[in-house]
């Protein structure tokens, strides 16, 4: 009785020395490692919550941008960080498809991160420069066009095992198209050369194309996943426009270090949801097309456990690799 008693007590004293720390935290600024270039679509989202942070809790929410080989390079220095409260990981659904297209990376999305929440879900939109207006009005003259002239088209990614990248990999591989693949170091600077007509088109995420098709810089052909968007509600979906079962949805969530104390784990889930439930967030995601996130850490997991199972048969459908 005695020694339960004292076991008893031990657990007791941890975890009020756990929600102790977690009400004392924060005391200094957090840094959120965003693994791609400024201005692309994890930045959308990524500052907005950042900025809500900062006045919820007192201390500054950093981001800090290290793009890099389709957002591995920043995750795998995330992963080596200290699990103090003060590191954490704003990644992507793209992380979910490295783990079976890179043949070596030096960290597990799984085993080196906890799941905290996924802040936004965003669709993919098929978009083309308008030097193809003429002959690439709809996504059923994309296919015909890439079926008569195969590999004369190139279509750019924000890296390779992006969705960007493989959600057109698994296009190809449901239409028998063949389309050459121009990787870039994030969507930012993919949407420089896409708005100078370097690469012919991109499924684009929502996040970063939406501005410039309301300006008349690109031409939408079709959303990726199976509902229409309320930003385009007249541009189809991949699935209407001809390529039936086809959905791809692009989501950016926040993960902590491997190892970061529970309690400071749940503060910053419910901070992270009051930040998403403010007026301003949610008119930003509404401007972007985004399905806000918020559920669970648990529920998170599962969702990522299923997206890795998902991408890992589309990279072998589609023979895709990367030697990183």
């Amino acid at each position: 009785m005695r020694r339960s008693f004292k076991f008893v007590a031990a657990g007791l004293a941890l975890a009020l020395a756990g929600l102790v720390q977690a009400q004392q935290w924060p005391t200094k600024p957090m840094v959120f490692l965003n693994p791609f270039p400024a201005g692309g679509g994890t930045d959308t989202f990524a500052r907005p919550i950042a900025a809500r942070l900062s006045q919820q809790l007192g201390e500054q929410a950093l981001i800090e941008n290290q793009g890099g080989a389709g957002g591995t390079v920043g995750a795998a220095n995330a992963a080596k960080r200290l699990p103090d409260g003060y590191n954490w990981f704003f990644g992507a659904v793209h992380h979910t498809i490295a783990e079976s297209l890179y043949t070596r990376l030096s960290y597990s999305l799984e085993k080196d991160f906890e799941p905290i929440t996924i802040a936004a879900f965003v669709p993919n939109v098929v978009v083309v420069h308008p030097k193809h207006a003429d002959k690439l009005k709809t996504l059923k003259d994309l296919i015909a066009y890439a079926k008569a002239n195969p590999d004369k088209l190139n279509y750019g990614s924000a890296g390779s095992g992006t969705t960007h990248h493989l959600s057109v990999e698994l296009f190809k591989t449901m239409t028998g198209t063949k389309l050459v693949h121009v990787p870039y170091k994030g969507a930012g600077p993919l949407m420089i050369d896409l708005l100078a007509g370097q690469v012919d088109l991109a499924f684009d995420g929502m996040g970063t194309s939406a501005q410039q098709i309301k300006a008349g810089k690109l031409i939408p052909l079709a959303i990726t996943s199976t509902k229409r968007n309320p930003v385009l509600p007249n541009v189809p979906t991949v699935d209407e426009a001809g390529v039936p079962g086809y959905d791809v949805r692009t989501w950016y969530a926040i993960w902590a270090i491997k190892g970061t104390p529970q309690a400071i784990k749940d503060r910053m889930y419910r901070e992270v949801v009051t930040a998403m439930n403010h007026p301003d967030l949610k008119r930003i995601w509404a401007e972007q097309g985004a399905d806000p996130g918020g559920m669970p850490p648990g529920e998170m997991e599962k969702i990522v456990k299923a997206e890795i199972a998902k991408w890992a048969k589309v990279v072998k459908d589609a023979g895709a690799k990367v030697d990183n």
